[in-house]
């Protein structure tokens, strides 16, 4: 696969799997739109990392679940690359609580990042794709969308509308030659799990018949192929990479 001459914007790309998918976009010549909300430094660390991989890359700091810091992230991949050619909405935030605990901005924080986030981000690059009759949007999802989860009410119903809208979309969006798709990652190796209490820990363990947590390039590497001309018979589809979880 390669991606010389693409322009991709990945959102939330400054660490994690975004960053991974980033990385990974770059390797292979990507131009590479590095969105980021706060971590400034972490942003640019990725950009200099892809273009010493032999990418071209730019931060942007745009908090995708406002409408018009979505639309000014895409003006400025527009203004630096000419146009978006692929899409990876991957940005998303957490705020676990049980429901009886669970105040009502802790479940409008995550909806607006995870769903409207990646509903704003569609909207503004959608008409100029649809114009070019070619794009590939990549959406992250979740296991959690598939299966449900105690005390992540908020996020799960955020991911699993993600995978409804990738559904959706991939029906209005068909006849231009622009697909929809999602990736919808199991426990992976990142800071977050890093940070697991140990007995929580070999309790995901257990429920995964590989016996191991997933990396950051097995998410990026469904994402590549997603995003790549051998799967341009591939739409409105979710990928699981969750080692058999699911």
């Amino acid at each position: 696969m390669e991606f010389k001459g693409k322009t991709v914007i990945v959102t939330g790309a400054s660490r994690g799997i975004g960053k991974g998918i980033a990385l990974a976009f770059g390797q292979l010549g990507a131009n590479v739109v590095v969105n980021y909300n706060s971590k400034v430094d972490e942003a640019n660390q990725v950009v200099q990392a892809i273009e010493a991989a032999g990418g071209k890359g730019i931060a942007v700091q745009a908090n995708v679940g406002d409408f018009d810091s979505a639309k000014q992230l895409v003006d400025e991949a527009v203004k630096a690359f000419g146009q978006v050619d692929i899409l990876v909405n991957n940005s998303g935030v957490t705020k676990d609580q049980l429901m009886l605990r669970m105040q009502e901005e802790d479940f409008d924080q995550v909806i607006n990042v995870n769903l409207k986030g990646n509903w704003n981000m569609i909207k503004h690059v959608s008409r100029a794709m649809l114009k070019q009759r070619s794009g590939r949007i990549i959406n992250i999802s979740s296991v959690v969308a598939l299966i449900g989860n105690a005390g992540q009410s908020n996020y799960v119903a955020s991911k699993a509308g993600v995978i409804g809208m990738t559904k959706s979309l991939a029906k209005e969006f068909g006849k231009k030659q622009v697909t929809v798709n999602a990736v919808a990652p199991g426990f992976i190796e990142t800071e977050m799990t890093d940070n697991l209490p140990a007995e929580l820990r070999d309790a995901y363990l257990a429920q995964i018949p590989l016996a191991r947590l997933g990396q950051v390039e097995d998410i990026a590497e469904a994402v590549l192929f997603l995003a790549s001309e051998k799967a341009s018979y591939i739409t409105g589809q979710v990928i699981s990479v969750n080692g058999g979880m699911v």
